[in-house]
């Protein structure tokens, strides 16, 4: 792969990514789509983006958006959503339950998959339907 900007992994290239690997890889993605959804919409301004930031991409936060999108997923999203909720993690925060983290996690797993196959219209889509007032 040349292009790290617009990344495209074979499936077997994708099977090779642990859980946590890709969850690690959608925790970047949701953040930055995060940062881009507070700016477009002036959501917050100086130090009060850093806080939005914090409260969106935390694992309650992400665990109550992702039930939003539960519905929409394909059976094969679906499925590497469960790959990611099953995920060996060795420690959670203590604010957060195992359940939350597992599916903030399963969430994370699910856009950096989704990410790295290259359908990053598929992500902007969920991620729409996740932030809908």
């Amino acid at each position: 792969m040349e292009n790290y900007f617009a990344p495209v992994l074979t499936d077997d290239q994708l099977r090779s990514i642990s859980s946590i690997g890709l969850a690690h890889m959608g925790d970047a993605v949701f953040e930055i789509l995060v940062r881009t959804w507070l700016c477009a919409h002036g959501k917050a301004t100086g130090k009060g983006l850093h806080q939005a930031t914090i409260h969106l991409v935390c694992a309650e936060s992400q665990a109550e958006k992702a039930e939003r999108i539960l519905p929409l997923l394909t059976e094969e999203e679906l499925s590497v959503f469960k790959r990611g909720r099953n995920a060996q993690v060795r420690t959670v925060p203590g604010h957060v339950s195992r359940a939350q983290y597992g599916e903030a996690t399963a969430l994370e797993a699910l856009f950096g998959w989704l990410y790295l196959k290259g359908r990053k219209e598929r992500v902007n889509e969920l991620f729409c339907k996740m932030m809908e007032e």
